[in-house]
C-alpha cells in the first residue's frame, strides 16, 4: 500500500510555536526558585523582557508554591540571588490550621557579610525552634517575626552594594539585634506557656485516673494509703497551680510535647508515693500525729489526708520528714545511754568543768 506525500511546497510557510514552559517533575527547591527569580529580575531591570527567563519563573514559582504552599511573606535582594520567605500551605481545605515553613537563602549575599550572616544563622535557629516546638498562632506569630528580621537583615546587604555607607550599617544591624533578641524573648515566653498547658495535661490526666481507681476501692472498703495517695496527688495538682499563677515555674521546653506531658504525669505519682510514705510512718509509729483520737475515728482520717496533701504539696517538707526519722531513731538508744551513765556516775569521777584545778 502506497502512501500519498505531499509536496513541501504545498504546505506553506513554517510557522515557529513558541515552546511552552514545562511543569518540573519533581519539587524545586528554594535555591532554584530564587536563581529563577533573580534571572527574571534581572532581565527586566535591564528593559529587555526575556520571556523565557519569565516564562521558567513562572512555572517554577507554581511548582514550589504546590510543594510547600503559598509564599505569604518574602524579600528578593535586588542584585544577588538571595531572598527569604515564609510559605502557608493549607491542609484539608482550610479545615486544619496551616502549615508554616521558613526558607531562606543567602550564601551568595552574605560570603563578605559575616556580621549579617551570623544575625541570619540566629535567625533559622528560631525558625527550627519555633516549628519544632510551637503550635497554632504563636508558631505563625514567632515566624513571621523572624522572616522580618531576616528580611531587613538582607535590606543591609542590599543597602552595602549601593551605598557602602557603614555608620549607617552598623547602627541598623544593632537594632537588628535587639529586634531579634527580642522575638526570642517572645520565643521563650510561648513555649514556656505552651509547655505549661502539656505539663498541666499530664498531671489532670494521671490525677483523674488515680481518683478513679482510689474511688472504686475506697467505695469498697476503706484503706489509709489509698486515701493518701488520691490526697497526695491533690496536693501536687495544688502546688502546680500556685506556682504558675506566681509565675516562677519554668520547664524545659524545648524537649518536646511527649516529655513534657511524661513529666507531668510523674508529678502527682510523686507527691501520692511520698503522702503514702507519711501515712505508713504514721502507723507505724515512727511519726507522731498530735491527735488525741482512736485509731479509725474520723478526726484520725482527717488528720491524715491533711498530712497526706502538705506532702504532695511540698515534696521537700515530706523528704525532710522522712529523712529525719531515721537518725533520731539511731541516736534514741546513744543519748538514753549517755544520760543514763550520767546521772548514775559519782562527783568525784566526772570530767571537771575548765579552770576547776586553778582554785
Amino acid at each position: 500500500m502506497a502512501e500519498r506525500i505531499q509536496p513541501l511546497s504545498d504546505v506553506g510557510p513554517v510557522r515557529h510555536v513558541p515552546a511552552q514552559p514545562r511543569t518540573p517533575a519533581r519539587s524545586p527547591s528554594f535555591s532554584e526558585l530564587v536563581h529563577a527569580h533573580h534571572a527574571w529580575w534581572r532581565g527586566r531591570q535591564g528593559g529587555t523582557a526575556d520571556h523565557a527567563a519569565e516564562a521558567a519563573y513562572d512555572s517554577m514559582h507554581a511548582a514550589f508554591e504546590r510543594a510547600h504552599g503559598q509564599i505569604v511573606r518574602a524579600y528578593w535582594c535586588s542584585d544577588i540571588p538571595s531572598a527569604v520567605a515564609l510559605t502557608e500551605k493549607k491542609r484539608l481545605r482550610g479545615r486544619v490550621r496551616s502549615s508554616f515553613n521558613f526558607h531562606r537563602e543567602s550564601d551568595w549575599a552574605t560570603k563578605n557579610a559575616s556580621d549579617v550572616a551570623a544575625e541570619l544563622h540566629r535567625c533559622d535557629a528560631l525558625a527550627v525552634r519555633a516549628k519544632a516546638v510551637l503550635t497554632g498562632v504563636r508558631q505563625q506569630i514567632c515566624l513571621e517575626l523572624v522572616v522580618s528580621c531576616a528580611a531587613n537583615l538582607l535590606s543591609l546587604v542590599d543597602k552595602r552594594a549601593r551605598s557602602g555607607d557603614e555608620g549607617s550599617i552598623a547602627e541598623a544591624l544593632d537594632r537588628e539585634r535587639a529586634a531579634i533578641k527580642k522575638v526570642e524573648s517572645y520565643y521563650c515566653e510561648a513555649a514556656n506557656g505552651q509547655a505549661q498547658l502539656i505539663y498541666f495535661g499530664g498531671i489532670a490526666t494521671v490525677t483523674l485516673l488515680i481518683a478513679a481507681v482510689a474511688t472504686v476501692w475506697l467505695s469498697i472498703s476503706w484503706a489509709a494509703p489509698v486515701a493518701a495517695l488520691v490526697a497526695g496527688a491533690l496536693g501536687a495538682v495544688v502546688s502546680v497551680i500556685q506556682r504558675i499563677n506566681s509565675g516562677v515555674f519554668e520547664l524545659e521546653y524545648d524537649v518536646g510535647g511527649p516529655y513534657t506531658f511524661f513529666l507531668g504525669g510523674l508529678r502527682p505519682v510523686l507527691g501520692g508515693v511520698f503522702a503514702m510514705a507519711i501515712t505508713f510512718a504514721v502507723s507505724g509509729g515512727l511519726v507522731h500525729l498530735p491527735v488525741d483520737a482512736p485509731a479509725h475515728s474520723d478526726s484520725r482520717r482527717f488528720a491524715l489526708l491533711v498530712l497526706a496533701f502538705l506532702a504532695g504539696f511540698s515534696e521537700r517538707w515530706a523528704q525532710d520528714t522522712l529523712t529525719a526519722i531515721v537518725p533520731a531513731s539511731r541516736n534514741a538508744p546513744a543519748r538514753a545511754g549517755s544520760q543514763s551513765s550520767e546521772t548514775a556516775s559519782p562527783p568525784d569521777e566526772r570530767t571537771p568543768q575548765k579552770g576547776a584545778g586553778h582554785e
